[in-house]
């Protein structure tokens, strides 16, 4: 019989800016190592191997995949550099975790999912939001029943300029192409981590509608944005606002988000995540007449990446799934290109009913 490895080895495919969130979890990590960095760019490779004592490098992604030694494939590049890294990966047999969101277009992602279907390894879609300490008490407080029946949920997130770390002006070029063809940062890309939160919270979404304009041509902001669920009477919101003078206190990133869910018999007010603007505990609960603050609750938003990325290599040693599959990935792009051109076109859609020709001809500036 084999024996088990102590630690599963893990390969970093794409090391920029934002794997500085995701080295940390493999700091005194239980389940899993860093073992192989891997990028197009030598210098940031080059970096990143001093930055973390990772002495094993190499531009070829092919090379990871060849490795025996690799249980597990991060693949961290841009959005529409995934599809094909993490097929091959896929069918090379490795377990592979992808940045979010899965894909730039449904085809890609339902072409991911068959993949992993297929593939004796798992697929995780990584998703940080959903594993914020903050958010996962709001949900045990939800499940158990403390604000009765769940009637709405409202997203609130408010981007500005000030009070967050410097970001690499290239971490965020890229982002302009996406923009161009329609897809916006606030709804499509950072967007998701709400949307994800919406399903995670009340399950499959039925249909949509809202209005979405743009400031400075890019930025998809203002937004008002409106959903319905399957089988629930829970209505979700998302209102999204440019504010290029608010300043927000964040090590991460200037996002002021805040989450209110209202049920029968109480509510549930998140203050934070990302950033911060005010002073307020991260999570209060009202019921009774009362007013119950969870003043000492983890809310520093690098939690939520630890806690994601620690729970794969855990999933796998336990032969389960992991928050999230590639299957309810693909879902929120749905909910994503759906709320993107109900907005634009006016009309309630169903996120089920999006396909990639309907994208192509209703979104605009699409190719």
């Amino acid at each position: 019989m084999k024996e088990e490895k102590t630690k599963l080895k893990a390969a970093m495919i794409g090391v920029g800016d934002i794997t500085d969130l995701h080295y940390p979890a493999y700091r005194n990590c239980e389940d899993a190592e860093l073992a192989v960095i891997c990028d197009a760019d030598e210098k940031q490779l080059a970096k990143r191997s001093r930055q973390w004592s990772v002495s094993k490098t190499t531009t070829d992604y092919h090379e990871i995949l060849r490795d025996p030694e690799i249980d597990i494939v991060e693949v961290n590049t841009p959005h529409h550099l995934h599809k094909s890294i993490v097929i091959d990966a896929l069918e090379a047999g490795k377990n592979v975790a992808c940045q979010k969101p899965i894909a730039v277009s449904i085809d890609e992602a339902e072409a991911m999912v068959e993949a992993a279907s297929k593939a004796p390894g798992r697929f995780r879609v990584l998703e940080n939001f959903v594993f914020y300490p903050p958010y996962v008490k709001a949900k045990e407080l939800m499940d158990a029943g403390e604000i009765g029946d769940p009637l709405s949920i409202r997203f609130k997130l408010g981007t500005g300029i000030f009070g967050s770390r410097w970001v690499p002006l290239k971490s965020e070029l890229w982002h302009l192409l996406e923009s161009e063809n329609g897809r916006g940062q606030a709804v499509f890309d950072d967007g998701y981590h709400k949307l994800s939160v919406a399903m995670h919270f009340f399950g499959a979404i039925r249909s949509v509608a809202g209005f979405i304009d743009r400031s400075f041509k890019y930025i998809d902001e203002p937004a008002q944005l409106m959903w319905r669920y399957e089988g629930s009477r829970v209505i979700g919101t998302f209102d999204i606002a440019f504010s290029p003078n608010l300043y927000t206190r964040s090590k991460y990133f200037p996002a002021d988000e805040r989450i209110e869910i209202i049920g029968t018999k109480g509510v549930i007010s998140l203050t934070r995540c990302t950033g911060q603007i005010t002073d307020d505990p991260p999570l209060i609960l009202f019921k009774d007449g009362k007013s119950f603050a969870f003043e000492h609750i983890e809310a520093d938003w690098q939690a939520g990446f630890t806690a994601a990325i620690r729970d794969f290599p855990k999933a796998i040693r336990e032969k389960r799934d992991t928050l999230l599959t590639g299957q309810r990935a693909l879902d929120i792009l749905k909910f994503a290109f759906a709320l993107t051109i109900a907005a634009q076109n006016g009309h309630e859609l169903k996120p089920g009913e999006i396909t990639d020709e309907f994208v192509r001809k209703e979104l605009r500036g699409a190719s």
